[in-house]
């Protein structure tokens, strides 16, 4: 599927965004630093080039 151009969306330490994530889960954040940031990936997303296939579901800090 990558020589198709499909790839799976980045989740580990990046900022949550609601146009590549879906947010299943809010956990405290340790820190200031990890608020609004991905925690865990629970199921991964792809994208094709630019066009979101599945959505990440994701845990993010609060």
């Amino acid at each position: 599927l990558s020589r198709q151009g499909v790839k799976a969306i980045e989740t580990e330490g990046a900022a949550f965004d609601d146009e590549l994530h879906e947010a299943i889960a809010l956990l405290p954040a340790a820190s200031e630093e990890q608020k609004g940031k991905i925690m865990d990936c629970v199921k991964k997303g792809y994208k094709l080039h630019d066009k979101v296939l599945r959505h990440a579901s994701v845990v993010v800090g609060q």
